[in-house]
């Protein structure tokens, strides 16, 4: 799984300017930490799912970004960040590829040769939604984030099966164990001169946020109420330009655990090859 590991390495770098002229590596106004989680995501599930290959190769399945899906039952509406559909319409000249360059996602040479290998994911307006991505993070503040946090990932599921019930909702959730901090709220006029650090108590403060994460409500067969898959990703991010590291034990997921990234892409890969054998 290349996912976590190309968003740590493109986190490190200080891509994000403020109207200071700050540069950080996260903003809690900026996206763009979710499009590259969302554009790893992507990536290993085309690498590990065959018949998303082939669906690809054919031209069934594109992606859109920021589609709003409305839920026809209680009329509500939200904006998802990356979706797998069928093309409602002619394809545009972006693809994986080209939206990589825009982000700024950094590949090692290992990985960029098994990405070439794989069939050109192209932009088209959206027709049906095959899949639905939302990417949030938690990093400072914990405890005071946690309810819009859980608000935020469990309206998601709920619009996105409101309008299909047979999409796969899929969550992918980050989680910072750093145990200082530095806020871009915080930080404006006066990080070059007297930074404000964010003190954490860890391993407390990210367990906390992982715990409400598992309170999600989870499905197994399409009717149920809930995420399809959901990983929890823990990382450590000071936000003040030093590399971002990739965290793999407690509080992080071990491997085999249900929210573990690697479990979740071949939960996703499984759903997908049963769900859409019939696609196309």
């Amino acid at each position: 799984m290349h996912g976590p590991t190309i968003l740590v390495r493109t986190l490190s770098k200080t891509d994000i300017s403020d109207r200071y002229q700050n540069s950080w590596q996260y903003h809690s106004r900026s996206d763009r930490h979710s499009k590259i989680a969302c554009w790893g995501v992507v990536f290993d599930l085309l690498a590990s799912t065959p018949l998303l290959k082939r669906h690809v190769e054919a031209g069934t399945v594109c992606f859109g970004i920021n589609h709003e899906m409305r839920d026809f039952v209680h009329d509500r509406k939200k904006n998802l960040d990356l979706v797998l559909c069928t093309p409602g319409g002619h394809a545009t000249s972006e693809t994986l590829a080209s939206i990589a360059a825009g982000y700024g996602i950094d590949l090692k040479p290992e990985e960029r040769a098994t990405f070439e290998k794989l069939p050109p994911l192209v932009r088209a307006p959206v027709g049906s939604v095959l899949m639905a991505l939302e990417a949030k993070a938690c990093m400072t503040a914990h405890q005071r984030a946690l309810p819009r946090l859980y608000d935020e990932l469990n309206s998601s599921h709920l619009t996105v099966h409101g309008a299909s019930d047979e999409a796969i909702a899929v969550a992918f959730t980050m989680v910072n164990v750093a145990e200082t901090y530095l806020s871009p709220d915080l930080n404006k006029k006066n990080r070059p001169s007297d930074p404000e650090w964010s003190r954490h108590k860890q391993p407390r403060d990210a367990q906390l946020a992982i715990d409400k994460i598992k309170q999600l409500p989870r499905r197994s067969r399409v009717g149920d109420v809930g995420y399809d898959a959901i990983s929890i990703v823990v990382i450590d991010m000071a936000n003040d330009g030093s590399p971002v590291r990739l965290v793999e034990t407690p509080p992080a997921p071990p491997k085999g655990d249900i929210y573990n990234y690697e479990s979740m892409i071949a939960r996703l890969s499984g759903i997908y090859a049963t769900r859409f054998k019939d696609l196309g």
